[in-house]
């Protein structure tokens, strides 16, 4: 690891356990072990299966983004590299999208920043179902969510003319670089680390643009599709493991979903405290107590989080290791 990275974990390690201990002061641990040991995993199996779905149909909608830049690999070593990156990202926050890339190019010679900016695109569209997501939310339980929201982003929304200006400065910025860039584009060749900075842009902007030339564009939506629906089933059916929480409705299925959704995506470890906040004091506006909003917490993210993650990454990890032995041998 190099120094950056390795203060880049400290800095997220740290931010997770104290958000990890701010969200389980107060709460039995006793208690919150007993109700998890005693659940039905029944359900965990079958959100297990709907977890691999979702993982497997993100590694298809990935090989739809490929295919227009002239690659077709695999659906099976495909999502071996998506498992695989899920894995990396439990242990290195953000570092998966680059781990998921550089397996594939090791399983099926896909160049690592074509695939990258297939990924780049990907992850741009989920961020725009996620805001989709997210309004519908608000728009079905906007009297549970409004004093929530307020409390939790009031103070980054309170100056949003400030706000507006920093973006607005950015942008100018940033198109003026890429002017200047352009202009000096014949000079600057000259230099190889500039090259090699150009080629790796080139290789991201196409594959972000491939969305564009896809060949299936109504199976890339189908696939999208399935994604989320299996998030939320996962998400509400784990609901169903306990009895404290198995009484909780679709809507709050949903509420739990874009929650934890942003949760995860916290710069913490694996998502661990931010995942716990955010969900376990979300389904307080359920009519749950403190200590069952953070036991359901605790659980999903054991299970989606964690569990499902190092269990199906192992696997694949193991399986891409003789992929690769067997073609080196071959």
């Amino acid at each position: 690891m190099k120094p950056g990275q390795i203060i880049k974990f400290l800095i997220s390690a740290g931010i997770t356990l104290l958000l990890l201990w701010f969200v389980l002061k107060g709460i039995n641990l006793d208690k919150l072990w007993e109700n998890i040991k005693e659940a039905n995993y029944f359900w965990v199996l079958l959100a297990g299966f709907m977890a691999l779905v979702a993982h497997w149909s993100r590694a298809y909608r990935w090989k739809l983004m490929l295919q227009p830049m002239g690659y077709d690999p695999s659906a099976f070593r495909s999502t071996l590299a998506v498992l695989i990156g899920y894995l990396t990202n439990l242990l290195l926050p953000r570092a998966g999208e680059l781990a998921r890339s550089a397996s594939l190019k090791d399983l099926e010679k896909v160049p690592f920043e074509k695939s990258f900016g297939a990924v780049v695109a990907e992850r741009i569209i989920d961020l725009l179902v996620l805001a989709l997501l997210i309004m519908l939310n608000l728009a079905l339980e906007f009297d549970r969510l409004k004093g929530f929201f307020i409390e939790l982003l009031g103070e980054k929304l309170s100056n949003p003319v400030l706000l507006l200006s920093v973006l607005a400065g950015g942008l100018l910025l940033a198109i003026l670089c890429v002017r200047w860039i352009k202009k000096n584009d014949e000079k600057l060749s000259q230099n190889n680390l500039y090259n090699k900075a150009k080629s790796l842009f080139l290789g991201l902007w196409e594959g972000f643009t491939s969305i564009r030339n896809l060949k299936k564009p109504r199976a890339f939506i189908a696939h999208t599709l399935l994604i989320w629906t299996m998030y939320y089933l996962m998400t509400w059916f784990l609901c169903f493991s306990m009895p404290q929480t198995a009484g909780l409705g679709p809507l709050a299925g949903l509420t739990m979903l874009v929650m934890g959704t942003i949760g995860m995506a916290a710069p913490t470890v694996g998502g661990i405290g931010s995942y716990h906040f955010l969900v376990g004091k979300i389904v307080e506006l359920y009519g749950l107590n403190a200590q069952d909003g953070i036991t359901l917490a605790t659980f999903m993210h054991t299970m989606q989080g964690i569990l499902f993650v190092v269990l199906f990454g192992l696997t694949a990890l193991l399986i891409s290791f003789f992929i690769r032995r067997k073609g080196q041998s071959s």
